[in-house]
């Protein structure tokens, strides 16, 4: 019983901290720009989250793995339209 709700925790973690980057991807998709976006911020976040992504596949952790994959595919769109847009280019 302990084991659901600590896997349950991590799902509801990975969820929230997944779909929080959703409304940016929107936004960028929306107006075709990324003037605001800090790139900086989102590299570093990137690594974070790849570091976290291979940390859950050494231990095995399907949530870890399952939201940080899809976390890390959210931030490199973001890195890419704001690479893109910057240089007048769309996405």
């Amino acid at each position: 019983m302990r084991e659901l709700h600590i896997g349950l925790i991590g799902i509801i973690a990975g969820v929230c901290t997944t779909i929080a980057f959703i409304p940016q991807v929107i936004k960028i998709l929306s107006t075709r720009h990324a003037r605001d976006i800090s790139l900086v911020m989102y590299v570093v976040f990137s690594v974070g989250v790849s570091l976290w992504l291979i940390y859950g596949i050494l231990i095995e952790r399907m949530p870890i793995i399952v939201f940080n994959s899809i976390t890390l595919v959210l931030c490199l769109f973001v890195i890419a339209a704001k690479i893109m847009y910057d240089k007048g280019t769309e996405v």
